[in-house]
């Protein structure tokens, strides 16, 4: 990460490199060649429904591959390192009921460990820090499904966190979450653990809290720079 002034260039967003990538699903075209350089901790992504975040930030994630160009996340290459970028990159939908596949907290958490190499007593261990951290250690042995939706969102969190990942993929996290809860998730998410942040959101209050915003619009991006000035170009838009 570069010390001052976060920068906007031509090729990174916290580590994730674009060079002219492109997204092509079926015979539509998502993402018009992209290329960014954004050096940040935090970076937002901004814009109208179907604009293209979510596909960026996919794309990012792993789970949408490039028709077209470059793509590098933390040095990784999406397609062909595609297991070390997701030891190293977790990420969080608006619907945690897309994230929730054990029967209890607790499980659910620990699965999200699988396959790590460490022993049943340090995946217990870690996954005993994570529901404490998040609030949930009451609730281990509940039916994750049972779970109110700030409680789902906050296991979905838990089981990305417990990952101890360097990038966190955020897309539309607090959506359908209220005030109180949002802000908790906010909390987590922002909270200065080590790892990166990007954030594809609607709340624009929350997208001014990175340092970095990204204004993406019919699958081209607008803007890219400081969050302030990118979120409060993008909300002249509307008037």
């Amino acid at each position: 990460m570069t010390a001052g002034r976060p920068r906007a260039t031509a090729t990174t967003i916290g580590g994730i490199r674009l060079d002219a990538a492109t997204v092509r699903l079926g015979d539509a075209q998502v993402l018009a060649p992209l290329t960014l350089d954004l050096d940040a901790r935090t970076i937002a992504v901004v814009g109208d429904n179907g604009s293209g975040k979510s596909t960026l930030a996919r794309l990012i994630g792993g789970l949408v591959r490039p028709t077209g160009g470059t793509v590098r996340v933390l040095g990784c290459d999406p397609v062909r390192d595609a297991a070390e970028l997701r030891r190293r990159v977790a990420i969080v939908f608006s619907n945690p009921d897309a994230q929730i596949v054990m029967p209890t907290v607790a499980e659910d958490v620990a699965f999200s460990l699988r396959g790590d190499g460490a022993s049943r007593a340090g995946r217990a261990a870690r996954v005993g820090r994570a529901l404490e951290r998040f609030g949930l250690t009451d609730l281990r042995d509940h039916p994750a499904h049972e779970l109110s939706g700030g409680q789902k969102q906050l296991l979905a969190l838990c089981g990305a966190f417990v990952r101890e990942p360097e990038l966190v993929v955020a897309d539309e996290p607090t959506a359908f979450l209220d005030g109180r809860n949002a802000a908790r998730i906010a909390g987590h998410l922002f909270s200065d653990t080590g790892h990166r942040l990007l954030l594809v959101t609607h709340d624009l209050e929350l997208a001014r809290r990175c340092e970095l915003a990204v204004h993406v619009a019919g699958g081209r991006v607008v803007a890219a720079g400081g969050a302030s000035e990118v979120v409060d170009a993008y909300a002249r838009t509307w008037r």
